[in-house]
């Protein structure tokens, strides 16, 4: 779908993009392209997009022999996809809020592969959900703003790495990227984007989950502050001083400081 050809359909149907809800839809061929083959798709794999819009993604993804669910707020821009893509046996359009269906109904998605252009204003919270799930996809495709992308492929030490960079590497490990010009987009974004690919690889046991996402949120509730500090709203001192020798953590550290198999050893002895 050609940019002339976007622009022309949703000034017929008097459609306005927001910007408060992140609409901002790829249009470059060759960008899209570029995500359908960093997804490595089999035919007939099961493909969850979040926010396709007018589906310029999605008809990739179809063309690639996928089955793609594709969950749209935007009940005007389903209707459009429908008219365009429905079809397709092989597609399925949701209206619906992606965010509420990954927190309500905790779908089993072990076997698919998200493959997005993820609307700005939910791309954390919903990579989070994501990251949460009891049986989450195997393969995250996805394009967010450059700067979250750099938060979530962060390490230990890094101006970027925090509480995201966490939530998200507990379960995926995060592999190539590429970045995306603010050009390729409708309407152009202020900033520039980066497609990141993400693989499952989960780091913190299931019976450690419950104590490590409170762990790494009360250390980065006040990134500038002790660690230590922060801790002993939830922990006996005690408990923690003798955890923190365990490990040969200083009292002083930071959290940002603290790389995720520290804070996954950390859980363990704060568990017990």
């Amino acid at each position: 779908m050609r940019l002339s050809e976007m622009r022309t359909l949703l000034e017929s149907e008097g459609i306005r993009l927001s910007r408060r809800l992140g609409q901002h839809f790829m249009h470059d061929a060759h960008q899209l392209d570029r995500m359908v083959t960093a997804a490595g798709l089999r035919e007939g794999a099961p493909v969850l997009e979040i926010g396709p819009g007018l589906g310029p993604l999605t008809e990739r993804l179809l063309a690639a022999g996928a089955r793609v669910r594709a969950i749209e707020k935007d009940a005007r821009l389903a209707r459009l996809l429908e008219e365009r893509l429905g079809h397709h046996a092989r597609l399925e359009v949701w209206v619906r809020d992606a965010l509420e269906y990954l927190q309500e109904e905790k779908p089993d998605l072990d076997g698919w592969c998200v493959v997005s252009n993820l609307p700005y204003s939910v791309a954390s919270p919903l990579l989070v959900e994501l990251a949460s799930l009891e049986r989450p996809p195997v393969r995250l495709v996805v394009t967010v703003q450059a700067e979250v992308a750099d938060r979530i492929a962060a390490r230990a030490g890094d101006p970027a790495y925090g509480l995201l960079t966490l939530l998200v590497q507990r379960t995926y490990q995060p592999g190539s990227r590429f970045r995306i010009p603010a050009t390729c987009f409708y309407p152009v974004p202020r900033v520039d984007s980066t497609c990141l690919v993400l693989e499952r690889c989960p780091k913190v046991p299931p019976e450690l989950r419950e104590v490590f996402d409170r762990l790494v949120r009360r250390a980065f509730s006040q990134r500038r502050k002790q660690m230590f500090k922060l801790l002993r709203a939830e922990w006996p001192e005690s408990k923690l001083a003798e955890a923190f020798d365990r490990l040969g953590l200083s009292r002083a550290v930071r959290g940002e400081a603290v790389s995720l198999e520290q804070y996954v050893e950390l859980a363990r002895a704060l568990q017990t």
